[in-house]
């Protein structure tokens, strides 16, 4: 994981696209060597991430895969939008994507937010995916359900409450600082020693932008709406594509119970716990997840379940 290059220099190729008059940002990379039959990836970060959460990641999947990674809209360095954000945004940004780029069958590869947008997409448009791996799989309706429906009323309240802008401003300015998300980090990684100065500059250079207040509070009342995010339970069972879902046992963001829950609702849904280790796996233990990924693609494709495919490389963006 150490590494003398900057984190800029080991995320591929970052180009800008135009995406419904916003700017937004990606990234890819091609293997050196001849891998035009598997298939491509596209790799999906969590909330408040971008990019360069991928930095121990895309240069070794690349050298297998052609591998691309999406900043979200109001994330990283893609434009900061005060417009109603929700999965189902999001997952028509990496499908346009997705026709405008690549037009071939792709492996999603996404991290805990990112992980609800693949599985999204794997239900909208199937004919985009071969298969999907999450890691860290939140279900915001199941925060709905835990409530007693007397005390629905009141929470709903007490979020309509804290998403004034009176109340948010000051609190997003408090979070951005350097040494408040080095204090997140800490709650979000199991492993002290993954939480580096180049993981706290990544995550303290997009708050900076301009729009970023505006769109974090965008973000946050999008976040409690109800009709922010779809239901893994209502999409799981009606998914054909094989599906790994990575959890770490030391998840403090989104309980490591619920994964037993989800393979209930599919039995293509394979799980693969990871031992002392937090809510981000791929920037924890890149080099385990990684080879876990790399084989679980291999044994799906040598067992027909993921189509190998020749990959337009005239679609590639340059």
């Amino acid at each position: 994981m150490t590494t003398t290059l900057n984190w800029q220099q080991r995320v591929g190729n970052q180009r800008d696209w135009v995406w419904r008059g916003w700017q937004t940002r990606y990234t890819y990379l091609r293997p050196s060597k001849n891998h035009q039959k598997t298939p491509p990836l596209i790799l999906l970060h969590g909330f408040g991430a971008s990019i360069g959460h991928w930095r121990h990641n895309l240069e070794v999947l690349g050298e297998h895969h052609t591998v691309y990674a999406l900043d979200m809209l109001g994330f990283g360095a893609s434009e900061k939008a005060p417009v109603n954000y929700s999965i189902e945004l999001w997952t028509k940004q990496v499908y346009e994507f997705w026709q405008a780029f690549i037009g071939e069958p792709v492996i999603l590869i996404g991290n805990s937010n990112g992980s609800l947008i693949s599985l999204a997409i794997a239900a909208a448009h199937p004919e985009m995916v071969h298969g999907i791996v999450m890691m860290s799989l939140p279900d915001p309706s199941l925060e709905q359900e835990a409530i007693p429906p007397f005390l629905r009323p009141i929470v709903t309240g007490i979020k309509k409450m804290v998403a004034s802008p009176l109340i948010l401003k000051p609190v997003f300015n408090f979070v951005r600082q350097p040494s408040v998300l080095r204090r997140w980090a800490g709650l979000a990684y199991a492993n002290p020693e993954a939480i580096t100065d180049e993981l706290i500059d990544i995550l303290a250079g997009p708050p900076q932008d301009r729009g970023s207040a505006r769109a974090f509070s965008a973000l946050f009342r999008a976040a409690i709406a109800v009709n922010f995010s779809p239901s893994v339970k209502a999409i799981l069972p009606k998914l054909t594509v094989p599906m790994l879902l990575i959890w770490g046992s030391k998840d403090r963001f989104v309980p490591p119970i619920l994964a037993k829950r989800f393979t209930q609702y599919n039995e293509k849904l394979e799980l693969l716990d990871l031992e002392d280790v937090g809510h981000c796996p791929h920037d924890e233990c890149p080099e385990k997840v990684n080879q876990v990924i790399l084989d679980w693609i291999e044994k799906h494709s040598s067992q027909g379940d993921i189509q190998q495919i020749t990959t337009k490389s005239d679609t590639l963006p340059y």
